[in-house]
């Protein structure tokens, strides 16, 4: 082999060992492109599915009453429960991310919140009963337990759904989210402002 030729051949290799460190650096660059850990970050939560963010437990107090053959009867329950606040992750989409390149600000919109339970403390159920002849002669008791019931689980819901409980369980969704996605632009390097909003929430 002419010495010219060698030369040549340790040329090219050169030149393709140098073309494969160019794009094995494009390829490390790029893994630390904003968009793509903002890709990763959203491939993460959907996998986790679902975010249990806030918690809160109630009490229903409620009563029934019941009038038969000239006799009444009442009962009283006493039901602690408790609400989960959930976030359906599966639900957030690459559509729901707008990354702000200009300003480096990532905005996510969340979906709406939703309420699992109530989980009912048995134990720490109590009751009054008032009207003993018309519970101990008809089944007066069987249908103002069942009122009751029906009641104090709405009524646990609609405790749940009151602003406050509302309100600090989006508060804990929006942080939750936020440092879901700021942990790792951070760690790559990123500095980015990261903003999780609800679309019900008014525009800033």
């Amino acid at each position: 082999m002419s010495r010219s030729l060698f030369r040549v051949l340790i040329l090219a290799v050169l030149g393709v060992a140098m073309f494969l460190g160019w794009r094995a650096w494009q390829d490390w660059q790029r893994g630390y492109d904003p968009e793509t850990v903002v890709a990763a970050s959203l491939q993460g939560l959907q996998e986790q599915n679902v975010l249990v963010p806030f918690t809160a437990r109630y009490v229903a107090v409620v009563t029934s009453t019941q009038s038969r053959l000239g006799l009444e009867a009442k009962k009283t329950l006493i039901m602690p429960g408790t609400v989960r606040y959930e976030l359906d992750l599966a639900k957030l989409k690459q559509s729901d991310l707008d990354w702000d390149a200009a300003t480096g600000a990532l905005t996510v919109t969340l979906p709406p919140l939703r309420l699992a339970g109530p989980e009912i403390d048995l134990n720490a159920i109590s009751e009054f009963r008032d009207g003993t002849i018309l519970l101990t002669l008809t089944d007066a008791e069987k249908t103002l337990d069942a009122a009751n019931r029906k009641a104090a689980q709405a009524e646990l819901i609609k405790q749940a759904k009151g602003a406050t409980p509302m309100r600090l369980a989006q508060g804990a969704a929006r942080n939750a989210v936020q440092q879901s996605f700021a942990m790792p632009l951070k760690a790559a390097g990123i500095d980015a402002k990261v903003t999780a909003r609800f679309a019900s929430d008014p525009a800033s």
